[in-house]
C-alpha cells in the first residue's frame, strides 16, 4: 500500500510541475511562432495576407508605424474600396480616444478624478445598493473598477429604431447584448476589483456633458479632434457626409446595416486610419519636437494613462482608459485599446511608448481578425504575449496540459506494474 501512495505522490508532484511549466511557458510565449519568419515589416504583412485569405474580411486598413514615422499602410475590400480617409465605427477602441477627452477636463481643474462623480451629476443618478456610490469616482470608471456590474456589452440600434436617451440607457440599456441585463448599478465594493463595464463610459458620457455644458460629440470635436487635426472623426455620424463610411458585413460575407449608439463614448467613435494616426503619434514626441500630447493635453496626462489600475490574476491589465498589453524593457506598457461588436467590426491599435513602434487595424465583417494580428505583432516586434494573445493560447495550454497528465498517468501505471512483476520474480 505504501508503494502505491509513493507512486501516487510522485504522480501527483509531477502532474503539477508540468502544469506549472506549461502555464508560465505559454505566459512567456515558449510554445508559440511569431506570424513572420523574419524581423521585417514586409515578412510580417505577408503574413497578414495570410491570415487573411483564411476567412472573411468586409473591410480591412492598416498601418504599421515604425519610430512614430508611419512605414506601411494596407488596404482590402470586399465591396467598395477603401482608404486611409474611409470612416470606420470603432466600437471600443472608442473608450481609449474617449478617455483622452475626460482626462482634459481633469487637466482643467473641472473634474477631480477622485470626487464622487455624484459631485457632477444632476440628470442621472446611480440607483441605491448596499455598497457606498460615493466611491464612485472617475478615477474608477476610466479603469473600470468602480464596482459596476452592467458588462455591458451594446448592440446599437438598427436603422429606423429610435435611440436611448443617456438617462435611459443607462436606467436599461435597450441595446444590451445579449444575456446582459444593461442596468447601470454598483454591484460589488468600488475600488475591489477590476471589472469590464461599458455602463461606465456610458456615465462618464454623461459626466463630460454636465461639467462642459456641451454634447459630448460636440466636446470631443472642439477639444481633441480640431486641436489634432483629426477632420475625419466624430461621435456622430450624418448620412449626408461627404466623408465615405467603410460598408458593414456580417461573418458569412452578406451585407450587414448601420447601427446606432446611445454609448457614444463607450463604443461609437467615427475615425479614419489616417486620424489614428495622428491620435497614436500624439502620444509620442514627434520630430519637430513636438511634445507628447501634441499640446492638447500634458505628456504628463498621457503617462499618467498608463500607470497600472486594473488587474486580473494578479496582473496589470487597465490604467485610466488604455489597456496595458505588455511590459517593456523599461517597465513600461505597450498600450492601446481594441473594439468589437455586432454585427462584425473587430478594431486593435498596440503602442510601444518607449520605441513609438505601433500598429493599427480596423476591419468588418470579422469579429477577431484585427485583434489577433495586433496581438502577434506585439508576439513578433517583443516576443511578449500580451493580454489578449494569451486567451488565444489557452485552449493550445489546456491540450498540452492533458496530454501531459496523461502521458504521466500512464507512465505511473506502467512502472507500478513493472515494479510488482519485478517484486514478485525476486
Amino acid at each position: 500500500m505504501k508503494t502505491i501512495l509513493r507512486y501516487i505522490a510522485v504522480a501527483v508532484l509531477l502532474m503539477l510541475v508540468w502544469a506549472g511549466v506549461v502555464f508560465f511557458g505559454t505566459v512567456d510565449g515558449w510554445f508559440h511562432q511569431p506570424i513572420a519568419q523574419q524581423n521585417t515589416t514586409q515578412s510580417f504583412l505577408e503574413a497578414v495576407d495570410t491570415e487573411q485569405k483564411k476567412q472573411f474580411v468586409g473591410n480591412f486598413a492598416l498601418a504599421v508605424i515604425d519610430h512614430g514615422t508611419v512605414e506601411k499602410e494596407k488596404f482590402y475590400s470586399a465591396g467598395k474600396p477603401v482608404d486611409r480617409n474611409t470612416i470606420f465605427q470603432v466600437a471600443s477602441l472608442s473608450k481609449w480616444v474617449s478617455a483622452v477627452g475626460i482626462m482634459k477636463l481633469v487637466e482643467e481643474g473641472k473634474l477631480d478624478l477622485d470626487a464622487p462623480v455624484s459631485k457632477y451629476l444632476t440628470r442621472w443618478k446611480l440607483p441605491s445598493s448596499e455598497f457606498n456610490n460615493e466611491e464612485v469616482t472617475v478615477r474608477r470608471l476610466l479603469s473600470h473598477t468602480a464596482g459596476l456590474t452592467d458588462g455591458l456589452g451594446y448592440s446599437g440600434f438598427e436603422t429606423g429604431t429610435p435611440v436611448q436617451s443617456i438617462e435611459q440607457s443607462l436606467t436599461k440599456a435597450a441595446d444590451a447584448d445579449k444575456g446582459i441585463s444593461g442596468e447601470v448599478r454598483v454591484g460589488r465594493k468600488p475600488g475591489s476589483e477590476f471589472k469590464y463595464s461599458g455602463g461606465g463610459y456610458t456615465l462618464l458620457q454623461l459626466l463630460v456633458e454636465e461639467v462642459s455644458g456641451q454634447s459630448f460629440a460636440a466636446y470631443m470635436k472642439e477639444s481633441i479632434f480640431t486641436p489634432l487635426n483629426m477632420v475625419h472623426s466624430s461621435y456622430e455620424w450624418n448620412d449626408s457626409s461627404d466623408y465615405q463610411l467603410a460598408e458593414f458585413y456580417n461573418n458569412d460575407g452578406s451585407k450587414a446595416t448601420h447601427h446606432r449608439y446611445t454609448s457614444l463614448a463607450a463604443t461609437s467613435l467615427y475615425t479614419s486610419l489616417a486620424d489614428l494616426e495622428l491620435f497614436f503619434q500624439a502620444h509620442l514626441e514627434g520630430k519637430s519636437k513636438e511634445p507628447v500630447g501634441r499640446n492638447v493635453v500634458k505628456p504628463e496626462t498621457v503617462e499618467k494613462m498608463r500607470e497600472p489600475h486594473g488587474q486580473s490574476m494578479g496582473v496589470d491589465i487597465w490604467g485610466l482608459g488604455t489597456v496595458l498589453y505588455a511590459t517593456t524593457d523599461d517597465n513600461d506598457f505597450i498600450i492601446g485599446h481594441d473594439g468589437k461588436s455586432t454585427p462584425p467590426i473587430n478594431t486593435a491599435v498596440r503602442l510601444n511608448p518607449e520605441t513609438g513602434d505601433g500598429i493599427i487595424i480596423l476591419e468588418t465583417g470579422n469579429p477577431v481578425l484585427a485583434t489577433n494580428l495586433a496581438s502577434e505583432w506585439v508576439f513578433w516586434k517583443t516576443g511578449k504575449v500580451d493580454t489578449f494573445l494569451f486567451p488565444m493560447l489557452v485552449n493550445g495550454m489546456v491540450q498540452a496540459i492533458g496530454i501531459g497528465w496523461v502521458t504521466i498517468v500512464v507512465a505511473t501505471i506502467a512502472l507500478g506494474i513493472v515494479g510488482r512483476l519485478r517484486t514478485k520474480h525476486q
